[in-house]
């Protein structure tokens, strides 16, 4: 095949066996600053993920093992445990995963056809219809004082522990603990003086979204997803935040206070970087990342939810056919304009 074309042997399993790889390190990362019960998620989202996708495999009349060893729904389910609370009860994991495979993904078509990253809308769907167990995050290990194995943290997921064990070991998060201050009418430098704030973020959190950014830079090195969707989304949460603070400090916080929450990582690295839900095209995946990141700050800021990432992306979604269309290049060997007409 002759230039300009280029050639990628790459396959689906091998890349999503690479984001799984990447993810390693904020896994790891996690159990060192918060106990094991990430793994106890991690492990029952897969397993639901897995059965979810091959029931729907075989309700589609599609050929299970094929599509059941690409690893999509391994991903999937990985990524929406990463955003859940790693000690939410069972059931809480369980329908997220299976609205993220049944409905977000397999509903609209399957692998390649979803139009919002499924996920996201897992993620979304549980912390509307559950507020209160979606804010049971554990605290890190060096403030709470209360490790736990992972039999205790089975324990408290599967609803085998008393209500008084998970009180002990959970707290607001840094991004809770700011909304919640700022609402009392303190300022952000009389909030930041609680033991759970750190250097530039979240005392642990700041070091999980340095993992996160570990394996997001693994995947650029390796070409598995571009740079423009992550800088531009870093960009936009960087200059939406810096922009706010710079006219009053007292009431928004730093701009690295907000690029080092352990979500803006992997929202930028794993989840905005969905080639089949993102833009496609080169400026497109500018906008989109930027947009992203814009409109995170602006939930968080003014919105009813103290994050805001899942809802940013799921937007930016919907704007990815408009995005697209406004920002197809030139076609190769056509004069300047000519695509202007074409139906896309």
């Amino acid at each position: 095949m002759p230039a300009p074309f280029v050639i990628d042997h790459s396959s689906v399993t091998q890349v999503m066996a690479w984001v799984l790889v990447a993810l390693l390190p904020g896994i790891a990362a996690h159990v060192w600053l918060f106990g094991p019960g990430i793994l106890v998620t991690l492990a029952l989202a897969t397993v639901t993920a897995v059965v979810a996708e091959a029931a729907m495999l075989k309700a589609r009349g599609y050929p299970v093992r094929p599509f059941l060893t690409d690893l999509s729904a391994i991903v999937t389910a990985w990524l929406l445990a990463l955003c859940l609370p790693s000690l939410a009860p069972w059931w809480l994991i369980v329908t997220g995963t299976l609205f993220a495979i049944v409905v977000a993904k397999h509903l609209y078509g399957g692998l390649g056809q979803n139009v919002f990253n499924p996920a996201m809308v897992g993620y979304a769907v549980l912390l509307i219809s559950f507020p209160v167990q979606m804010t049971s995050w554990p605290g890190p290990l060096a403030l709470t004082g209360t490790p736990l194995s992972l039999a205790d943290s089975a324990a408290i997921i599967f609803g085998g522990a008393p209500k008084a064990v998970l009180d002990a070991v959970t707290m607001a998060t840094p991004l809770d603990t700011l909304r919640t201050g700022l609402l009392q009418q303190h300022t952000v430098d009389e909030i930041m003086t609680q033991p759970i704030f750190g250097h530039v973020g979240g005392a642990g959190f700041e070091w999980l979204a340095g993992a996160f950014l570990a394996g997001g830079l693994v995947l650029w090195a390796l070409r598995i997803i571009s740079w423009r969707v992550p800088l531009a989304f870093l960009a936009g949460v960087w200059l939406a935040a810096g922009f706010l603070h710079f006219f009053d400090a007292g009431r928004y916080g730093a701009p690295w206070f907000h690029l080092f929450a352990p979500s803006v990582m992997l929202g930028a690295f794993f989840i905005a970087t969905d080639p089949v839900s993102g833009s496609t095209t080169p400026l497109g995946k500018l906008i989109f990342g930027f947009g992203a990141g814009v409109l995170t700050i602006i939930i968080r800021t003014w919105g009813g939810y103290p994050d805001g990432v899942a809802f940013a992306v799921l937007l930016m979604n919907v704007a990815v056919p408009l995005i697209d269309q406004y920002t197809q290049p030139r076609i190769y060997g056509g004069a300047p304009g000519r695509e202007k007409g074409s139906s896309r």
